[in-house]
């Protein structure tokens, strides 16, 4: 068996030509599972069968065309500018124009930043060990910057475009569909995947508090959807091992030693093009590479759980903080999901708006208006809530 190829310095054009075999085998595995189309609903509004029967057999479905182009568009914008707010450095309160960064008055920054092409979490204790095996770290071309963002926290609070997108209606249904009509959120991130210096997210499954609850199924912690604004492609995105939210706690190091390299042997690409949004299980295998591509991932996160697996439970975050998720908070935690519904209704008006099953005769206490954005919206994610 060859030793795993995380122990040999490499360039990232080396790093691009050793992945292209296993991108070409792994895209034509993606594309032939059946599990891509537009979201369809049946005559009650419900999901449609099919859809439900393939996200459950392979842990993940591609709504293709689910954003249109005007609100393609705004979310673009929306993260251009953020992006151009950043600060320079994570050490830094200055954006690149030299003015206040956006962001330095929320409770919690929003920008992680990583060094380019790293693997700042695989083979380390971070995200309580879930991440077990480091994968390989490419060499950034020489001028590349000494950090890159990879995320943003909080995108509910930073671009009104997300918010809007929160209350998705067909996107909504289907997270009705999975997990019951009283679901609550988890956390809403973007990942940002920059050409020649976007890092990797090592293998890993989501989730840590009920692997051994009595009552563990396919669905235990929750799905995600991610909103592509660019195209995802084997180069630039995630990578999961199908079927794999149906096994329980897996192996990940024996895998990675079985295929013989961090390439693991069944893993597909999630590949679809921008305005696509995946439904992600997050008990399934998965991971990215350092993006040695040409082109660029923005993802805009969006995790959800079945309010009974969240109710009454104590848990520890990632940051180590041990919290207790009761009635108030998973409540008004919740409140996100009818205001972006409120929100997404003035933009969207000829729209038929999804109706939160949990918000129903809280309609004007969750009204989109600046003061909902002061007193709701503003530092939201302190409630954020994670199993």
């Amino acid at each position: 068996m060859n030793a795993p190829d995380t122990a040999a310095p490499l360039t990232a054009e080396e790093h691009a030509s050793g992945m292209a075999a296993y991108i070409t085998a792994g895209e034509r595995r993606a594309l032939a599972l059946g599990n891509r189309g537009p979201i369809r609903l049946d005559s009650s509004g419900g999901l449609h069968p099919d859809i439900l029967a393939a996200y459950r057999e392979h842990g993940f479905y591609v709504f293709q065309d689910a954003i249109g182009p005007e609100e393609l568009a705004d979310l673009r914008g929306d993260m251009e500018r953020t992006l151009a707010r950043a600060p320079v450095a994570p050490d830094s309160d200055q954006d690149r124009d030299g003015n206040p960064a956006l962001g330095q008055d929320f409770a919690r920054s929003p920008y992680r930043f990583a060094r380019p092409l790293s693997d700042p979490l695989g083979g380390t204790s971070r995200n309580k060990g879930r991440h077990p095996v480091k994968v390989a770290e490419p060499t950034p071309a020489d001028g590349a910057p000494e950090w890159t963002i990879e995320l943003l926290h909080g995108n509910l609070q930073l671009m009104d475009s997300c918010l809007r997108l929160y209350g998705h209606p067909g996107l909504l249904a289907a997270c009705e569909a999975v997990l019951g009509a009283d679901f609550v959120p988890y956390n809403e991130v973007v990942f940002i995947k920059e050409p020649g210096l976007g890092p990797s997210v090592a293998w890993h499954q989501d989730g840590t508090t009920h692997w051994d609850a009595p009552d563990w199924d396919m669905d235990a912690h929750g799905f995600n959807f991610m909103a592509q604004l660019y195209p995802s492609t084997p180069g630039n995105g995630v990578w999961v091992l199908p079927g794999s939210h149906r096994l329980g706690r897996v192996d990940i190091a024996g895998l990675v030693a079985e295929s013989g390299s961090e390439r693991i042997d069944g893993a597909v690409p999630l590949v679809c093009d921008s305005g696509d949004v995946i439904m992600t299980n997050r008990q399934l295998v998965h991971g990215s590479f350092a993006n040695s591509s040409p082109d660029r991932r923005v993802t805009v996160n969006a995790g959800f759980f079945a309010r009974a697996r969240v109710l009454g439970v104590t848990t520890e975050l990632l940051s180590g903080e041990e919290v207790t998720f009761d009635e108030e908070r998973v409540r008004e935690r919740s409140r996100m999901i009818s205001v972006g519904i409120d929100a997404r209704r003035q933009r969207f008006p000829d729209e038929t708006s999804y109706v939160y099953r949990p918000g129903i005769g809280q309609e004007d206490r969750n009204r989109w208006s600046e003061e909902a954005r002061r007193t709701v919206v503003r530092d939201y994610n302190l409630r954020d809530m994670y199993i």
